[in-house]
């Protein structure tokens, strides 16, 4: 794609970003809190790639909520510089947001209703207590259902839904739900989540999950925590080109892991001191 300084024609062109969405207050754009959709018009604000959020027409395939993650999240924006914005995208993005691909899209693409389909994975911090229970449990959301009891259900937003798939994979350490569909609603998925482990737990019966499906309830099931889901896939009919991260952001990312990780044995380090105060320093280790 040769540039043309004069260039005032846009282009639209989409890219595949991910996240790590612990420090963002979501992903959709909310003046002065700081979210995904709001570095990535600063980012390109500050590299001359758009003028505004709007005139761009900056948009993401999905709304992920405070503390969710992704991996593939598709965005869209317009521009008269094409080759800039593939080129500086990555370098002013913050450590937190990266683009992995590139791909010119027709002009009236938008992500939000131009995609095949969506997969989520949610990973759960500890291994159920039964997980073929849950994998039984799991058949039950296939197909089309009323699902207002696993979501907030926005003003005119209809809560039929389709799961075109739904599994639970056991990993070495653990064990994750990965579901596909068209698209969800609010908190959709992490309710899904938190319904098969309080069936994992039986403190919610597979019958009780049924009249759930229903659409009948009193009392909505709880979402899970953010922080294990992931916005795994999106699916496109794009042509994608690859896009290098730089080995500096990728550094940041892996000592940004490292404190996380150093932050989760402070914390039992602290439990167990406070279970058994007596334990001496040199048998925490």
């Amino acid at each position: 794609m040769a540039e043309d300084p004069g260039q005032t024609t846009q282009v639209r062109l989409a890219f595949r970003i991910g996240y790590i969405g612990t420090s963002f207050f979501g992903s959709q754009y909310q003046p002065e809190i700081r979210t995904v959709e709001g570095e990535i018009e600063a980012a390109c604000m500050r590299a001359g790639i758009i003028s505004s959020r709007r005139d761009s027409r900056l948009t993401l395939s999905g709304r992920t909520d405070r503390g969710v993650h992704a991996r593939n999240q598709v965005l869209a924006f317009s521009t008269t510089n094409p080759d800039l914005a593939i080129r500086a995208l990555n370098g002013q993005l913050p450590y937190d947001i990266w683009a992995t691909s590139w791909a010119c899209a027709p002009d009236s693409y938008y992500p939000r209703y131009d995609v095949i389909s969506r997969t989520y994975r949610y990973y759960y911090s500890r291994t159920p207590s039964d997980v073929q229970v849950m994998k039984e449990a799991a058949a039950l959301f296939t197909g089309t259902h009323d699902f207002r009891c696993f979501a907030r259900v926005e003003t005119g937003k209809n809560p039929i839904k389709t799961i075109d798939q739904i599994d639970i994979i056991s990993e070495k350490g653990g064990c994750l739900l990965e579901i596909t569909a068209q698209s969800f609603l609010w908190h959709m998925v992490r309710s899904i989540a938190g319904a098969l482990l309080q069936v994992s737990e039986g403190s919610l019966t597979t019958r009780e999950l049924e009249y759930y499906l229903s659409g009948a309830c009193k009392n909505k099931i709880k979402p899970a925590s953010p922080d294990g889901l992931i916005l795994w896939e999106v699916d496109t009919n794009l042509d994608w080109q690859d896009m290098a991260v730089s080995e500096l952001k990728k550094g940041r990312i892996v000592r940004k892991s490292e404190e996380f990780l150093l932050l989760g044995k402070v914390y039992s380090l602290l439990l167990n001191q406070a279970t058994d105060p007596v334990q001496p320093y040199e048998s925490w280790f």
